[in-house]
């Protein structure tokens, strides 16, 4: 998929936003600090990476800036508001950098962390990507913590088989 258009991919930017923190806010207040494994991502980091990344490192590095990703810990946001709230500002400050790219700039080379040369448009195709990676991680948390989510496109698998049944 080539991103031909700015103002196309921003609304499908949003989209993708929207759906991401719908499932963040199904998150447990009391859950945030939990992992799966000792050293692995908690609920909260996941959110924190998602938002930090796009904005420090896939944000920057469009502009021709080096990285500026520290990870993802506490002293980003704590607490299940804060959190949100950062990922929220995170998402903002990243649209409006794509936005001030303007069409040739997405059209431009950028340099990604590990070097390598990657036209615009393509690097944040990856970064939607990325979101979406860890978003599923997100829903399997929540899943092994028997905490129920929202369907991400309106029906549950569940909800999709009764209506097929039905036809």
């Amino acid at each position: 998929m080539e991103i031909q258009n700015l103002d196309v991919f921003l609304e499908y930017l949003d989209k993708v936003h929207q759906r991401t923190l719908r499932v963040a806010r199904a998150m447990p207040a009391e859950k945030l600090d939990w992992s799966y494994a000792e050293g692995k991502f908690t609920l909260a980091d996941l959110v924190r990476h998602m938002g930090a990344t796009e904005r420090y490192m896939f944000g920057e590095t469009i502009q021709g800036r080096p990285s500026r990703y520290r990870g993802c810990g506490k002293e980003l946001a704590d607490g299940l508001e804060e959190v949100i709230r950062f990922k929220e500002k995170m998402d903002r400050e990243t649209a409006e950098i794509v936005r001030s790219l303007g069409e040739d700039g997405m059209r431009r080379k950028c340099t990604t962390p590990d070097g390598a040369s990657i036209t615009v448009w393509k690097w944040l195709r990856l970064m939607v990507e990325h979101e979406i990676h860890h978003r599923g991680q997100l829903y399997i948390y929540l899943a092994m913590l028997d905490v129920p989510t929202p369907p991400l496109y309106g029906l549950t698998s569940e909800q999709l088989i009764e209506r097929g049944a039905r036809e």
